[in-house]
């Protein structure tokens, strides 16, 4: 298998610590400090990112494992160093998968597979933090048939 390469470039917006980051899919997200609803932190964004990458892979292997999801969500809380530069030293993963019948063996197996081989945010992230994960399942009722 050959390399692949990701580029992004960031552009000042010119006035405080406003950027806007663009990748070489074209896709922008904007930055500011302080972070607020103009913009988020790149701290923020890797928190973001460790999240996103882990829950691609654990909906692709329920789907494939026929799992009824009807909804999914991964919530993530890093704790930063105090001292600078602030790394993540622990990221709690909190997948909650709503549905029926799920088989909590099946969502196991699919975040030890994420975590484990398929994610590489989180692989990069596990050589200075530590990853926790746990996961809730929430029954939802079948919709009743229309009459």
């Amino acid at each position: 298998m050959s390399a692949e390469n990701k580029t992004a470039k960031i552009v000042w917006q010119g006035e405080g610590l406003a950027f806007v980051g663009t990748g070489g899919s074209g896709y922008s997200i904007k930055f500011n400090n302080p972070s607020g609803p103009e913009g988020g932190s790149a701290m923020e964004a890797v928190a973001i990112a460790a999240g996103a990458c882990t829950a691609a892979d654990v909906i692709s292997i329920l789907q494939k494992k026929q799992q009824q999801v009807t909804g999914f969500e991964v919530n993530i809380v890093g704790l930063r160093a105090a001292e600078h530069p602030k790394v993540f030293t622990e990221i709690d993963l909190e997948y909650v998968v709503r549905g029926h019948h799920i088989d909590p063996r099946a969502v196991e197996r699919s975040i030890e597979l994420s975590l484990a081989k398929y994610c590489s945010v989180n692989s990069m992230l596990k050589h200075s933090a530590k990853i926790n994960e746990h996961y809730r399942i929430i029954e939802e009722e079948p919709e009743a048939a229309v009459a």
